[in-house]
């Protein structure tokens, strides 16, 4: 929520059997829950309601190319441990990932989303749309 929030982003939305509203989360996120919308989808059917397109950050995606992202899209983050469920990675419209150097082989969730958020954010074409 806090990179989300600093980012600027129009919102977040959580899927699966975490609530973005226990308790934890919001003692994590610092009170950023207020600072952007935050919703919990019933299902994943909920996501062609909302009309963008949807991009699955994975690792064996296409490498980022901020400029390249569509302006309104959502990007769907999977869990630390497991990932992108099968589900939310078959709905998704493309697949892209973080370029990093051999050898890592993954980043944190906070760390994952915050290297998305900001290159995309401080990507030119992003400058004058509203994420």
């Amino acid at each position: 929520m806090r990179v989300a929030a600093a980012a600027d982003i129009a919102g977040v939305l959580a899927t699966g059997t975490h609530d973005p509203w226990h308790p934890d989360a919001l003692r994590g996120a610092a009170g950023l829950h207020f600072a952007v919308p935050v919703a919990r989808l019933q299902g994943l059917a909920q996501l062609g309601e909302i009309g963008r397109p949807l991009l699955a950050i994975d690792p064996d995606g296409e490498p980022l190319e901020p400029r390249e992202l569509p302006a309104r899209a959502v990007l769907a983050f999977g869990t630390e441990r497991y990932g992108l469920s099968g589900a939310l990675a078959a709905r998704a419209d493309a697949r892209i990932s973080i370029p990093m150097r051999p050898g890592v082989s993954s980043l944190n969730l906070a760390t994952s989303v915050a290297a998305v958020l900001f290159a995309w954010r401080l990507s030119p074409r992003a400058a004058s749309a509203v994420l």
